[in-house]
C-alpha cells in the first residue's frame, strides 16, 4: 500500500493560523522522532540511540507491539522512517518532507509504504481504509502539537 497525504503548514491566505518557520517544523518533526510519547498515547517505553547527525535508531514498546525504527536525517528537509517488520508488525516506510512549494507557503508531506496489498476488497479494503484514516489523523495531530511547542517556544533550535 501507498498513501500520501500533505499538511499545509504555512497558508498566506489563512489569516487565522500563525506561521512556523522551517526551522520550527523541523525541530518539531525532530521531537516527533525522539519522544514520540509526546505525540502518541500507547507509547510505553522509547530508546533512541542517535549514530550522528543524520541517523536514529528507536525502539518503541506499544503494549506488546515493539517497534524499531532506522531514521534517516537529511536537515531540515526530509526524514525517511524504515520500520523493521517483525512478527506482529509487517514493517514499512515513512517518508516526511517539508516543502516551501510557493512564496510564504509551507507543507509537509507524508508518504507511507507499507507491505499491505491495496487491490484489495471487502474486509481488507476496510481494514486500509481505517489504516490511512489513522495515519493521517496521527499526523494532523502531530502538527497540533508542532505548533503548540512552537507557540510555547520550544522549538527555538
Amino acid at each position: 500500500m501507498r498513501f500520501e497525504h500533505v499538511i499545509i503548514i504555512n497558508d498566506p491566505t489563512d489569516l487565522m493560523t500563525s506561521p512556523l518557520t522551517m526551522e520550527q517544523v523541523w525541530q518539531g518533526l525532530l521531537l516527533r522522532a525522539r519522544a514520540p510519547q509526546l505525540f502518541m498515547q500507547g507509547v510505553e517505553r522509547v530508546s533512541v540511540d542517535e549514530t550522528d547527525a543524520t541517523l536514529i535508531l528507536r525502539e518503541m514498546q506499544l503494549g506488546n507491539l515493539m517497534v524499531r525504527d532506522r531514521i534517516h536525517l537529511e536537515a531540515p528537509f526530509k526524514m525517511h522512517f524504515d520500520t523493521e517488520a517483525n512478527d506482529q508488525h509487517p514493517g514499512g516506510q515513512l517518508y516526511v518532507t517539508v516543502e516551501a512549494p510557493a512564496n510564504e507557503t509551507l507543507i509537509i508531506r507524508f508518504v507511507y509504504e507499507t507491505p499491505h496489498d491495496d487491490s484489495g476488497q471487502g474486509e481488507e479494503a476496510q481494514l486500509l481504509g481505517y489504516l490511512k484514516a489513522a495515519y493521517r489523523a496521527n499526523d494532523v495531530d502531530a502538527v497540533r502539537r508542532i505548533r503548540e511547542l512552537a507557540e510555547a517556544g520550544k522549538l527555538e533550535g
